[in-house]
């Protein structure tokens, strides 16, 4: 609505009384004016425009449309309608003409700040991302005090990854309007992107305390606590965001994802069901949803939720997150589609900083290790040694750690074994990418991947001129800024290279680990693990979620067939161990022959290794430290391989081992192996004796022979950086 000059014979008292019907809400009744006073002043281009603005607040767009089209038709040059039909076209989805009538109105008037500013809204929408910016930047040259026009150009700036551009704006935004609450909410996401958490607290708590209803800035200062390990906090803020909404679906996922992490799974199914619930969707959550089903036991339409997931994949949608669908699908093209999905989504190239040639020749090669997990935890396990065992006259070894300094013995041992300990986890990416470039770190090593508390943000500005990813997530990363994968020749035949974005390092054997980790001196009894007696005993101690349906099937028959044998597992909740037992049940065996073991201190769980018979392996998620752990026990290893890195993890740890007869091929061949060993004890001794015999000789725990392996693959790489040479797979003999 505006008091045009262009009236027609209209009285000011007129148009002032239909204004003021308007400005009150009362719209039929302006209209029901403006038609009287058009019979009296028939083609007033004013009373056409005013009546389009009563049919727009109705909501009646196509008659505000028609309107609008009226009053522009009578009078050409009639700025304000040509606006005002333009943002209408918009509201009807009919962004082209939209552009059209916004652009005639800036033709009009080249300074008309609301048609610039709707113009950049629109063009927007269409993806004209360069030429949206162009008219936010006009819109502030003719009015440098637009709060709001700073924000959304904020905002579509932080979408063009132009992240520190957007935080100034959203600073100006709020320097205009101190209580701009939205602002202050939409700078601490783009710190939060950054990887400013702390930075970001505060600027959400602003949020918050000027506008407590406000449910993002409630959502993201829940999200930022929780990230910074202050959980109670994080957990109640997000409670308050779903208190203000209780549809608010993204609130409900996070907290799941709270309540996973803190093995809270009966929470977390809860959460994800609600969020799914309202939104079915959203972003990963019918991945995050199978996940926590998986880690629960719960099967009920495995079968058909595997298959939707599958097309939806296939149709690009963002429905599961890579680690999730590891224990899911035995399928290598399908597992890099959905990475790429996931990368281009949250992880798409950064070209913020400037690109990082090869440095100049150094006397040692420098080395970055980065992880999330320098502590108590399996990564910790496997690769302590590694670091320590570097030889230091070629190489000089970082550690960039991103997760809680625990100070325990791991984490302790790690910060002694190598030469140069950074402890980055409350440190931005940009802060931890200038570290990186200023120590000249030649190789990066990515141990994290896409599991939890990754920062594959670092990889994606190029942290180093070399990129690599090992061990913490066993697949490709599907992105073009890492430049190898390491595997072994079992991990990634050959003729499977297609499937991985990278170029492949074959060293000798895949899986460090850490010779210094000896078994304990412990002995442990069938009864102190909650065994029978007497009775052949089989043994998984993976994680729930990698058991399906079908590995449950066949450890079903291989009992059936196998007299008076038990299978002792691990389950973490009461409600898996209840489905798991009810799944045996199902399976027509008896609930007493499947044990649940305790969770045990490390000690005391390799020794438990040492009572059991046979360890079967998981398919198509295998087992990784747990099956070196076994096998360092004396326990002999049953697997199937697949097709998948992740599914030929056993048969690679296997063959390191020199025991290629415990790899099998097929389900029927995985049972009546299975069956075999547990009634041919004389067969099974043989092998017992062959793997305790080739534990001090073979490459699996050899950690000095594989370190020689991997720094001869990292000065080929080196070597060919050097050279200007694009990576090419390296293949590396013993």
């Amino acid at each position: 609505m505006t008091n045009s000059k262009q009236q027609s014979a209209l009285s000011k008292e007129q148009i002032d009384s239909v204004i003021a019907l308007y400005s009150a809400g009362q719209y039929q009744e302006a209209i029901n004016q403006i038609k009287a006073l058009n019979e009296v002043y028939p083609n007033t281009p004013l009373l056409f425009n005013l009546i389009g603005a009563c049919y727009k607040s109705l909501g009646q767009l196509e008659g505000s449309a028609k309107m609008f089209e009226t009053a522009v038709n009578i009078k050409p040059d009639y700025a304000e309608a040509h606006k005002n039909l333009g943002i209408t076209l918009k509201d009807l989805g009919r962004l082209d003409a939209a552009v059209d009538s916004l652009n005639q109105a800036i033709a009009i008037d080249p300074n008309y700040v609301d048609a610039h500013y709707n113009l950049a809204i629109t063009l927007k929408d269409l993806n004209q991302f360069d030429d949206a910016v162009k008219s936010y930047q006009k819109v502030l040259e003719v009015n440098p005090n637009f709060a709001q026009a700073y924000n959304n150009l904020g905002n579509l700036l932080k979408d063009l990854g132009q992240t520190d551009e957007s935080i100034k704006n959203y600073q100006k935004a709020i320097e205009i309007n101190p209580n701009f609450a939205h602002a202050y909410n939409n700078l601490g996401s783009a710190l939060m992107s950054i990887g400013s958490l702390k930075e970001s607290i505060n600027i959400f708590e602003k949020s918050v305390s000027i506008d407590s209803s406000n449910i993002l800035a409630h959502y993201n200062l829940g999200n930022v606590l929780n990230i910074l390990g202050h959980v109670k906090a994080g957990i109640k803020s997000i409670k308050r965001a779903i208190e203000i909404d209780p549809k608010f679906a993204e609130g409900y996922k996070t907290l799941g994802n709270i309540y996973r992490k803190l093995k809270q799974r009966e929470k977390a199914l809860i959460c994800y069901e609600r969020a799914y619930e309202i939104k079915p969707d959203m972003d990963f959550i019918l991945g995050s949803l199978i996940n926590i089903k998986m880690h629960l036991c719960i099967w009920v339409n495995f079968d058909k939720q595997l298959e939707d997931l599958v097309i939806r994949i296939n149709k690009n949608q963002k429905v599961i997150g890579s680690f999730n669908l590891l224990g899911l699908a035995d399928d290598p093209p399908l597992q890099r589609k959905t990475t790429e999905i996931r990368v281009n989504s949250n992880f798409p190239r950064n070209t913020s900083l400037p690109v990082i040639i090869p440095y100049s020749l150094h006397s040692k090669i420098r080395i970055g290790y980065f992880s999330a997990d320098f502590r108590e935890h399996p990564l910790a396990y496997l690769t302590s040694g590694l670091y320590e065992a570097h030889d230091r006259e070629h190489f000089e070894i970082h550690a960039f750690s991103f997760g809680p300094d625990t100070n325990d013995e791991m984490n302790l041992r790690i910060k002694a074994g190598v030469d140069h300990f950074h402890n980055v986890e409350v440190m931005s990416h940009k802060e931890v990418s200038e570290l990186v470039f200023s120590l000249g770190i030649d190789i990066a090593i990515d141990l994290t991947g896409l599991t939890a508390d990754c920062r594959t943000h670092l990889f994606a500005m190029s942290a180093a001129p070399i990129q690599l990813s090992y061990i913490g997530f066993l697949g490709t990363m599907a992105a073009d800024y890492y430049d190898y994968l390491i595997a072994d020749p079992v991990m990634i035949p050959r003729e499977s290279q297609k499937h991985y974005a990278e170029k492949i390092v074959y060293l000798p054997s895949f899986q460090v680990n850490d010779s210094k980790d000896l078994p304990p001196e412990i002995t442990l009894s069938r009864e102190d693990v909650g065994l029978p007696e007497t009775g052949f005993v089989f043994c998984c101690f993976n994680n729930t979620y990698k058991f399906t349906p079908t590995v449950f099937d066949s450890w079903a028959r291989i009992l059936n067939q196998v007299k008076n044998s038990v299978l002792i597992t691990f389950a973490n909740n009461e409600l898996s161990k209840a489905n798991l037992t009810q799944e045996i049940v199902d399976r027509g065996i008896t609930a007493d022959r499947l044990i649940f073991g305790g969770h045990l201190k490390r000690p005391q769980y390799l020794a438990r290794y040492r009572v059991a018979d046979l360890f079967l392996d998981t398919h198509p998620y295998n087992a990784g430290t747990t099956a070196s752990d076994a096998l360092k026990m004396g326990l002999p290893m049953l697997t199937m391989i697949g097709q998948s890195y992740q599914a030929r993890m056993g048969a690679s740890i296997l063959t390191s081992i020199n025991l290629p007869e415990l790899i099998t091929n097929s389900p029927e061949e995985y049972e009546a192996l299975a069956i075999e060993l547990a009634t041919n004890p004389d067969k099974l001794k043989t092998i017992k004796d062959k793997l305790n015999s080739n534990l001090s000789t073979a490459p699996l725990f050899d950690t000095k022979r594989f370190t020689k392996n991997i720094e001869s693959a990292y000065t080929q790489m080196y070597e060919r950086s050097q050279k200007g040479l694009e990576p090419e797979h390296i293949y590396v003999e013993e």
